[in-house]
């Protein structure tokens, strides 16, 4: 999506004016693969609106990430956003999962636009809905889903972010996403590459194109 389309399609709703505002307070950032946006703790000074590319949320226990959801092109992060209204100190990670863009709002910025422009809290109403339902999902994957089925759904997940099949992906990696050991991923692979689930090869995980997963 290109800068001007997505400022449209993302703030057009707001007039002539906000958008004049936009382009004139905000910035337009590149951010490389794997960079640290937020750290936990860190002083919220920005909100990023993802362009293109892909942002991860997460926390980390014991060394372990725990996702909270994934920032696609049109959305932002809802958890930092909330933190302008209390002590500004992120209580998550956001790194970019890809070479992402980013537009990037000054909390001053924003904070001015909720008093000057009522109407932006549609936005953030909406992208709370979007942001709820993703955390429900998560937790309901958690507690009800087997683990090969959260396994073969985080695969097929990044497959959608990145574009790609297969997907270049460790054990450590979905181990550390789904808060489990690398030895038990490299346990339930075997057991769905056995199954026709998946193919592992030096270029990555497959999944084949006629692929039937069972979700729920």
């Amino acid at each position: 999506m290109k800068y001007e389309q997505f400022i449209d399609n993302k703030f057009g709703f707001l007039g002539n004016d906000f958008l004049e505002e936009i382009q004139n307070r905000t910035s337009i950032v590149q951010i490389k693969s794997k960079t640290e946006i937020i750290a936990e703790g860190d002083r919220i000074k920005s909100i990023p609106f993802v362009v293109k590319g892909c942002l991860k949320v997460y926390s980390l226990n014991d060394g372990r990430e725990l996702i909270y959801n994934y920032i696609k092109p049109g959305e932002t992060c809802l958890m930092s956003f909330s933190t302008i209204f209390s002590d500004y100190k992120s209580r998550v990670y956001v790194v970019a999962e890809e070479d992402s863009e980013a537009v990037i709002i000054p909390v001053s910025v924003l904070q001015d636009w909720l008093i000057k422009f009522p109407e932006i809290n549609k936005l953030f109403y909406y992208e709370f809905d979007q942001r709820f339902t993703d955390i429900m999902k998560m937790v309901n994957d958690a507690v009800f889903h087997k683990l090969d089925k959260r396994i073969l759904s985080y695969i097929k997940q990044q497959i959608s972010i990145t574009g790609n099949n297969p997907v270049k992906l460790t054990h450590k990696e979905i181990a550390n996403n789904l808060g489990t050991s690398r030895e038990v991923v490299s346990r339930v692979l075997k057991k769905v590459e056995n199954e026709g689930e998946i193919i592992q090869t030096k270029e990555g995980i497959k999944m084949p194109l006629n692929e039937n997963i069972r979700l729920g």
